[in-house]
């Protein structure tokens, strides 16, 4: 075994494990800073496969916005930080679902693969990235862009009932 092989077996697991705390915990919160965990492991895994780029892109993105917008919207529609009773359903028919899917995709990929190594692409600069970012993929980039922001501002009003109120009263009257 390589380090590249025991770092990404470490990260994996740090992953794994972190994810499954994501949706086991009954605090919201919580959640939200094992789900930074798991995708830091992740943006870890793309260090290891030299995909530097990729990673801080990880990074950046998930990490330091949408887990930040998470937790801010968490806090900004007052939801409950703390366990909730009333919200708790059984377990089982999750963990069966999820069960039966990882063994499906499991079965699939070593047939799929059947152990055999798989040679890989030349790898992309981030001049090329960047080409096409900014080439073909600007106009969908600036379309969520749009959506997120859209989405801030419903949360607002939908968490602020005084503007929620006077938006109603203006289509009455």
């Amino acid at each position: 075994m390589t380090v590249s092989d025991v770092l990404t077996a470490a990260l994996g697991a740090v992953a794994l494990g972190a994810g499954l705390l994501v949706v086991t915990t009954r605090h919201v919160v919580r959640a939200g800073l094992w789900l930074v965990v798991a995708l830091g492991a992740i943006a870890g895994l793309y260090l290891v496969l030299t995909a530097e780029l990729v990673a801080w892109v990880q990074v950046l993105v998930y990490v330091g916005a949408v887990v930040v917008l998470l937790l801010f919207a968490v806090m900004l529609t007052r939801a409950p930080i703390g366990a909730s009773d009333d919200l708790d359903r059984a377990r089982w028919p999750g963990a069966l679902i999820g069960a039966g899917a990882g063994a499906g995709l499991a079965a699939l990929l070593i047939d799929a693969f059947r152990w055999t190594r798989v040679d890989l692409p030349e790898p992309g600069t981030a001049e090329r990235l960047g080409a096409a970012l900014f080439r073909t993929w600007v106009l969908p980039f600036e379309l969520v862009s749009v959506l997120l922001l859209a989405a801030l501002v419903g949360a607002i009003v939908v968490s602020r009932p005084d503007i929620g109120a006077r938006l109603a009263q203006r289509r009455r009257g």
